[in-house]
C-alpha cells in the first residue's frame, strides 16, 4: 500500500491571529476617528477642546484600565465570548452616541460604549495571539496588533468622508454596525490553547501528554512582585500621559496651523500607515535582535519623533512626523505583549497584560485631556508635546534598570 501524505492545513494559529487583527481593526479604528468628530462636536455642543478630549481620554481609560477585569475574565472564560462581548459594546455605544443631545451623554455613549467594548476585547485578544507562538510571537504579535494601525489609516478617513456626506451623527451609526456584526463574527475564531486543538505554538508537532501540562510561567501575585513588573509598569505609565496625544490633538493642531480639513484629516491616515508598517517590520526585527533591547530603543525613539511635532507647522512636516511616530508607536504596541510573555511566561499572561494595561489607562485619562485644557489656556501645544517627549525618556531609563534581570520563566527572555 501507498503510505499516505497528509496534506499541509494553515497554521490556526493565523486565524487567531486573523481574529485578533479585526477586533483591533475596528475597535482601536473606530475609537481613533474621534478626532476627525471633535469640531462638529464643538460646535452642536458648544464644548471647548479641552472638554471634548475628555471623552477620548475618558474611552482610553476604559479600554485599557479594563484589562485588569478582562485579563483574568479570559483566563478563567476564554477570549471569545470576551472578544464578541467587547465588539457588541463598541457597536451600542456609537449608534447611542448618534443620538446624544448633550456632550455628557456623548461621554456616556461614546467613552463607555467603546471604552467599555475595547477594554473587554483588547487584552484578551493579544493574550490569546501570544500562546500560539513562541519563536515567531514577536512578529505574530505585530501582525495581530497591526489592525490598530490599518484601522487608523482606514476608519478615520472614512468617518470623515461619511460626515460630510451623512452628518456626524449617521457616521457613527455606520461605524457602529460596522463594529458589531463584522467585529463580534471575527470574534468567533478565537481560540485561547493550542494544546486544545491537539497543537503546539508555531505548528510544531505536538508533545506526547501535552494536553496534560500546565503552561508554564508565574501567576498574577508572582508577577507583581517582580522588579521587572514594577519598572515595565512605571515606564508605561510615564509614557502614556504623551503617547496618545497625536490621536486627539493632530488634526485641530493642523486645522490651527492653516492645513486644510482633508489634509488635516489624511495626517491621522499618515500615522495608520506608519504604523501598520512599524508592526510589520519592527515585530520580527525585534525577534532577532532581542525584545526587551528593541523595547528601550522604541521609548528613545518616540521621544525624537515628538520632537519633530515641536518644529512642524506645515502639512509636509507634520506628515513627516505623523509617519516617523506612527511606525514607532507601531513597534511599542506589537513588542510590548511580546517583552510581558518573555519575562513572566503563559500561564497567566491575560491576566498580567490586564494589570500591567492600567499603567497605560491612567497615563491616556490624564495626558490628551491635559493637552486640551493646557492649550485652551495658553493656545500653543509647545509645553505638552514637550513634556511627552520627556515622559518617553524617563520611561527609558526606567525599563532599563530591569534589563538584567534573569528571565524567571522557562523561555529565554529576549
Amino acid at each position: 500500500m501507498t503510505p499516505t501524505v497528509p496534506q499541509a492545513r494553515i497554521f490556526y494559529g493565523w486565524f487567531v491571529v486573523a481574529a485578533a487583527f479585526t477586533v483591533m481593526f475596528l475597535g482601536f479604528g473606530s475609537a481613533y476617528t474621534f478626532s476627525a468628530f471633535v469640531d462638529s462636536l464643538q460646535q452642536d455642543f458648544g464644548a471647548s477642546r479641552g472638554s471634548v478630549s475628555l471623552v477620548f481620554s475618558l474611552a482610553g481609560f476604559l479600554y485599557f484600565g479594563l484589562g485588569v477585569v478582562s485579563g483574568p475574565l479570559a483566563d478563567r472564560w476564554g477570549s471569545r465570548r470576551m472578544a464578541v462581548t467587547g465588539m457588541i459594546l463598541v457597536g451600542l455605544g456609537l449608534a447611542l452616541a448618534s443620538v446624544a443631545r448633550t456632550i455628557t451623554e456623548v461621554y456616556a455613549a461614546y467613552g463607555l460604549g467603546v471604552g467599555l467594548g475595547v477594554g473587554f476585547s483588547y487584552v484578551p485578544a493579544v493574550a490569546a495571539v501570544q500562546r500560539w507562538f513562541v519563536r515567531r510571537r514577536g512578529f505574530a504579535s505585530g501582525l495581530a496588533v497591526s489592525g490598530i494601525g490599518v484601522g487608523t489609516l482606514v476608519l478615520p478617513a472614512l468617518a470623515v468622508q461619511l460626515v460630510e456626506a451623512l452628518g456626524w451623527r449617521e457616521a457613527y451609526l455606520v461605524l457602529g454596525a460596522l463594529a458589531a456584526f463584522l467585529g463580534a463574527g471575527m470574534s468567533l475564531l478565537f481560540a485561547d490553547d493550542p494544546r486544545h486543538r491537539g497543537l503546539a505554538p508555531d505548528g510544531d508537532p505536538p508533545k506526547a501528554d501535552a494536553h496534560k501540562e500546565r503552561p508554564s510561567g508565574m501567576t498574577l501575585g508572582e508577577a507583581m512582585r517582580t522588579r521587572q513588573f514594577v519598572c515595565l509598569y512605571a515606564a508605561c505609565l510615564i509614557c502614556s500621559f504623551g503617547i496618545f496625544m497625536p490621536f486627539v490633538h493632530l488634526v485641530p493642531f493642523a486645522l490651527d496651523h492653516g492645513v486644510e480639513r482633508s489634509a488635516a484629516a489624511f495626517l491621522l491616515g499618515i500615522i495608520g500607515i506608519g504604523s501598520t508598517a512599524g508592526r510589520f517590520l519592527l515585530g520580527g526585527l525585534a525577534d532577532r535582535v532581542g525584545r526587551y533591547s528593541f523595547l528601550l530603543a522604541l521609548f528613545i525613539g518616540m521621544a525624537l519623533a515628538l520632537t519633530i511635532w515641536v518644529f512642524a507647522t506645515g502639512f509636509w512636516s507634520l506628515a513627516l512626523f505623523s509617519f516617523v511616530y506612527g511606525v514607532l508607536y507601531g513597534g511599542w504596541v506589537a513588542i510590548l505583549p511580546s517583552v510581558v510573555m518573555d519575562c513572566f511566561g503563559g500561564r497567566s499572561i491575560s491576566s498580567i497584560m490586564g494589570v500591567l494595561f492600567t499603567s497605560v489607562a491612567f497615563g491616556t485619562l490624564i495626558g490628551p485631556s491635559a493637552a486640551g485644557f493646557i492649550f485652551d489656556l495658553s493656545h500653543s501645544y509647545t509645553l505638552p508635546i514637550l513634556a511627552g517627549v520627556g515622559a518617553n525618556l524617563i520611561a527609558c531609563l526606567i525599563a532599563a534598570m530591569a534589563r538584567k534581570m534573569p528571565a524567571p520563566v522557562s523561555e529565554p527572555a529576549r
